[in-house]
């Protein structure tokens, strides 16, 4: 038994031929949707990238107790518990973020793992002298911005980008084990994430006039570009997915002349979508999360059931893909993990849960049950009470400051710590704590897919407040949830 899990970033499922889109020149996605089942309710847990992959790990939410952050030392991973039971795991990444403070226990865990440099504003090539910068819409500022283009100036060649060497170790490793068994390869790239730097060629599939300044960076910001700036971003996007699909395809072209179908299980996702200027917004992390970030694409391809070009309904999200693994190689889940293996969705004629919840700390909470989606906002604008719980007190780049950390108390352990108390430290809610000028929103997906008109219905809103409610019990919410989104905890 072998699995592959490809796993990208960002990736907006309104932009795949699978999911509709009938302009991005994607044909192995195509492909990979005539050979896998394709899941139609797939959803995020916790955002954005680091929450997510905490997710993978260890089978349930993050959100709820803490933002950006490393694996705990109560944590599992499924990478480690895959390896306690005689698989070999191998990461190959560009995705930075693993290598900073608050991704650093992740790679860890795996057997063996490579990276790859220079994606985004990652500190790759030391150049003392100003780097070129063009002209921009929506010019940053920073480190970041700079070291970007330091760093693009040494991928003039496709082969050099990032992705390009991510997806050729990851092949390396499918031939050199092509004839081993009991192993999991995690592919995992960057892209399409911003800026949507890529080749010419793939900018030349959509061809469009126009003339102004650079931009294939989008803000995480309301929409103040023209019209014709934001149309062409869509494209710069839909370039860098058409680079993504042209390595998917040698995946799929490996797993084609190995005949690996028979025995290896393959799982390619994502840990969120993107706003490409929809609801006069760009990105992610900056107001309610509408399905182009939400509700994601995702593909299964089982050898055992040899069920491919088909569509499923049930309602999976992020914290399915490691039980899903587990599994797959007879391991055992864990008694923390709220995830459910997507053998078992598949195989049942009913859905085995009744909802999902998602969002980021500090945000709206949100719950689907696949046709209603809830967004449960701050009850005030103070967006408080707030805390985060860790022994690994982390942010994205960098340590809790100290001014943070003289406030601490220690809790008493959640269901899933293990028996450990946990650091009780004052939350700040991030860059979307404004939220609350968003207010509560009611959508309902048969009527309004793309979520452009919300609803008042007071008998539905009740269920899904309850809906939530329960889900909040059986992930050991902390107390304090309930009073920051203003409601009642036990209300039935």
């Amino acid at each position: 038994m072998r699995a592959i899990m490809v796993m990208f970033d960002s990736l907006n499922r309104h932009m795949l031929p699978p999911y509709g889109c009938e302009w991005v020149h994607a044909p192995n996605f195509e492909r990979l949707y005539e050979r896998t089942v394709t899941f139609d309710n797939s959803y995020v847990g916790s955002m954005p990238c680091m929450p997510c992959r905490r997710e993978f790990h260890t089978g349930r939410y993050n959100f709820l107790h803490r933002s950006w952050g490393p694996l705990e030392p109560f944590d599992d991973s499924v990478p480690e518990i895959l390896q306690e039971h005689g698989v070999y795991t191998h990461l190959v990444s560009d995705h930075y973020h693993y290598w900073e403070e608050g991704g650093a226990t992740y790679h860890t865990r795996y057997t063996s793992w490579e990276i790859s440099r220079g994606q985004e504003g990652d500190p790759w090539k030391g150049v003392v002298a100003e780097p070129e910068i063009p002209e921009s819409v929506s010019p940053r500022s920073g480190k970041s911005w700079r070291q970007d283009w330091v760093n693009r100036a040494f991928m003039d060649r496709e082969e050099l980008q990032p992705q390009a060497v991510t997806f050729e170790r990851g092949l390396e490793f499918l031939r050199t084990n092509a004839d081993q068994d009991n192993w999991f390869l995690h592919i995992e790239t960057f892209d399409p994430h911003e800026p949507y730097f890529t080749q010419q060629h793939y900018k030349d599939l959509y061809p469009h006039d126009y003339d102004g300044p650079h931009f294939d960076w989008p803000p995480y910001a309301e929409v103040v570009e023209t019209p014709e700036q934001v149309e062409h971003m869509r494209f710069q996007n839909a370039a860098l997915i058409s680079m993504c699909d042209t390595y998917l395809g040698k995946v799929l072209d490996l797993m084609d002349e190995q005949d690996m179908w028979k025995d290896t299980l393959l799982l390619v996702c994502t840990d969120h979508g993107f706003l490409l200027g929809e609801h006069d917004w760009w990105a992610k992390c900056v107001q309610p999360f509408y399905g182009e970030v939400a509700h994601t694409p995702l593909f299964l391809w089982d050898p055992r059931t040899g069920r491919r070009g088909e569509r499923s309904q049930a309602l999976v999200q992020n914290i399915d893909w490691g039980p899903t693994l587990l599994e797959f190689f007879g391991a055992p889940l864990t008694a923390d993990m709220q995830g459910i293996p997507l053998a078992h969705s598949l195989a049942s004629e009913t859905s085995l849960r009744e909802g999902v919840l998602f969002g980021i700390h500090g945000g709206h909470v949100n719950v689907t049950d696949g046709r209603y989606v809830y967004m449960r906002a701050p009850a005030t604008a103070e967006n408080a009470p707030l805390f985060e719980y860790t022994l690994m007190p982390t942010h994205m780049r960098h340590t809790f400051d100290v001014e943070e950390l003289q406030e601490t108390t220690m809790a008493e352990p959640f269901d899933f710590t293990k028996g450990c108390p946990v650091m009780k430290i004052p939350g700040r809610g991030g860059t979307w704590r404004g939220m609350h000028r968003f207010g509560t929103l009611l959508f309902d997906l048969d009527i309004d897919p793309r979520q452009e008109h919300p609803i008042q219905d007071p008998e539905v809103e009740a269920r899904m407040v309850r809906l939530m409610g329960e889900l909040l019990e059986a992930s050991d919410a902390p107390p304090e949830q309930w009073q920051r989104l203003g409601l009642q905890r036990g209300l039935d």
